[in-house]
């Protein structure tokens, strides 16, 4: 097997996270797209979604990401989010609180991203524990 990738994944306020992994999959506004180690160059811009990176030794590691963009050349992934945040990082019960206050609020733009960014964060904690 080649080398494993190495990943940053990084929010615009901070480094969320940071190794090697042979599986990086995040959302596109094209659809899912899954980075294995010998992976052609790729740029693509992220929608709101789940993040997975499968490290080579240990635990899978969930994130939930915010818009932004993803770049992938030379063994190396970089996801760049407006804001990312690990499964550990979310509170489940403020999650939930969040999403009963967007769906509950004036249909908007700004209500349905609100609506969208909570929903992500809950699914991603869910599916992680």
């Amino acid at each position: 097997m080649a080398d494993p990738i190495e990943v940053h994944l990084v929010a615009t306020d901070r480094e969320v996270w940071t190794g090697e992994a042979k599986l990086v999959s995040f959302e596109t506004f094209d659809g899912e797209v899954g980075i294995m180690p010998g992976h052609s160059p790729l740029m693509a811009q992220l929608r709101d979604g789940a993040v997975l990176i499968r490290p080579p030794e240990g635990d899978d590691i969930h994130a939930a990401v915010h818009t932004g963009f993803a770049l992938v050349d030379a063994g190396t992934c970089i996801i760049l989010a407006e804001s990312a945040e690990l499964a550990s990082e979310i509170d489940i019960a403020q999650a939930k609180s969040l999403l009963a206050e967007a769906e509950g609020s004036e249909p908007s733009d700004s209500a349905t991203a609100a609506e969208r960014r909570a929903d992500v964060r809950l699914k991603v904690a869910e599916k992680s524990q």
